[in-house]
């Protein structure tokens, strides 16, 4: 067993390394405006995403269930999906390709985290042999991609609508499109948070007997969508946009992280258990 921890750990560093030279090139190729390293740039990205993409699958055929047990596994996902749910939605929208400067950091910083804890082996319980259960986990983590890509845009808002923005910044779209897409995206956040919070309260019927019960992570998560759903509201019929609905996106973009990856390890919480 302490053999395939030491390949698993090791796959997640080889990972680590191939999202770090994404990064690096990347930052510096959109900075010094420098396409053809930028460019270059998704290649370790791509690279970093199958390494990791083989640390899953052969992590999950050694403890038999999916990345949702433990906080290494939890940190894992979160960090693949980032970056699949970024390759996906580039094919659509090209222009979105300077969040890369946002979505590469956040996810090696994710992997990179979750080598820290220990890996080790958890049992399955059974209230997790559902598919409602994979259906819950799997939304909330595309729900987090699509939410990172929109807190880039919210930045890149902020940062050039500074009287005097970086050179670099000349390559974003309009203050009007780097706006619409921070709307856009969040509105596919909130989305999937609605479907992954759904999925989790049928999941909670068939192992608890009960749809809700205002366990912390439940109210936090619902807390975080109708936070998410007024910034929508606001921003759709009041036009709430521009800097107001950056700074205030970034506090939804908080709220979001608590939610996630604080009240999971509240010990008031039954969730706790699943998390240690």
């Amino acid at each position: 067993m302490d053999k395939q921890v030491a390949i698993y750990v090791a796959l997640n560093w080889l990972a680590v390394f191939c999202y770090v030279a994404a990064t690096i090139a990347n930052v510096s190729g959109v900075i010094f405006r420098k396409e053809v390293v930028e460019q270059r740039s998704y290649w370790p990205a791509w690279l970093g995403l199958m390494v990791h993409s083989v640390a899953i699958v052969y992590w999950w055929r050694i403890v038999g269930h999916g990345p949702y047990m433990a906080p290494s596994e939890v940190l894992s996902s979160d960090a693949w999906i980032t970056m699949a749910v970024f390759f996906i939605f580039l094919r659509f929208f090209p222009r979105i390709r300077t969040a890369s400067v946002i979505v590469f950091p956040v996810t090696f910083l994710l992997i990179a985290l979750a080598i820290f804890y220990n890996p080790g082996i958890r049992s399955l319980p059974p209230t997790f042999g559902s598919i409602w259960l994979v259906l819950h986990i799997s939304f909330y983590k595309i729900a987090l991609g699509t939410l990172v890509i929109a807190l880039a845009f919210s930045i890149f808002f902020l940062l050039k609508n500074r009287p005097a923005p970086a050179v670099w910044m000349l390559r974003l779209p309009e203050l009007e499109g780097i706006d619409l897409y921070a709307y856009r995206f969040a509105g596919f956040g909130f989305i999937f948070w609605a479907i992954g919070m759904l999925a989790g309260s049928i999941w909670a019927y068939k192992s608890w007997g009960r749809f809700w019960g205002w366990d912390p992570v439940e109210t936090w998560s619902l807390i975080t969508w109708i936070v998410f759903g007024v910034y929508l509201h606001l921003r759709r019929f009041f036009r709430m946009n521009g800097y107001r609905a950056a700074c205030f996106f970034i506090f939804c973009f908080i709220m979001s992280l608590v939610s996630l990856f604080v009240t999971s390890h509240m010990g008031s919480s039954i969730h706790a258990e699943y998390f240690k």
